[in-house]
């Protein structure tokens, strides 16, 4: 059990169980549900530094913006947190296809369908994911310089998280039957990918030339 420290309050963080299971030998939680918790800590951070921004005078001419981006946060956070659970139950279903037998009939048809959810989810994700990034290049320009570096670690996390997700994606698309599918999923995360985490990594680059 995780405990922080705040202020005089002791705040209880329930990751024990799910970090628990994640180094287990179960298939889920995976790499999915990783990495929907790495993009709800992207969103946490940015949220902070907006809190941390908001009402300041010296901030005062992006207040409206601001609260405009902290209403997104608030709502993206715990939506990208459920990825962690939709992950598992989408995968759930293909864990349990495998275990039919090779000879039985519909097992392929049944693959393929399970196959293809357990990838359309993460493509999900990394969708959501990537429309945070522009947010998170507005609170590079304008956000508290107190708060910058968290937005740094923000960019960071946020790419992992995409690249993470994709992952989820190619692990199954690669298993579909139909090519054609595959590769238009692909395509999409490929860039989805290739945009999110390159302007994610200038978002980094940008701040780190500040502090350093």
């Amino acid at each position: 059990m995780l405990l922080i420290k705040v202020g005089g309050r002791t705040i209880n963080m329930e990751m024990e169980k799910f970090l628990t299971a994640l180094a287990g030998k179960d298939p889920v939680p995976g790499g999915g549900g990783a990495a929907a918790l790495v993009g709800s800590l992207a969103v946490a951070l940015g949220a902070m530094v907006g809190n941390l921004t908001t009402g300041k005078k010296k901030y005062a001419q992006y207040q409206q913006e601001i609260e405009n981006i902290l209403e997104q946060l608030n709502s993206d956070l715990w939506e990208i947190y459920n990825y962690i659970e939709k992950d598992a139950i989408a995968f759930a279903p293909l864990a349990e296809a495998y275990k039919i037998p090779k000879d039985e009939p519909g097992r392929e048809e049944v693959l393929e369908k399970v196959t293809l959810e357990a990838a359309r989810v993460p493509l999900e994700l990394t969708r959501r994911l990537s429309g945070l990034v522009p947010i998170l290049e507005a609170l590079e320009e304008k956000g508290s310089r107190l708060a910058i570096s968290d937005v740094a670690v923000a960019a960071s996390c946020l790419a992992t998280a995409m690249e993470s997700a994709v992952m989820n994606i190619y692990i199954n698309t690669g298993s579909l039957q139909n090519k054609e599918l595959a590769e238009e999923l692909n395509k999409e995360a490929r860039e989805l990918v290739a945009d999110g985490v390159g302007r994610c990594r200038k978002v980094y680059e940008k701040i780190l030339e500040q502090l350093v």
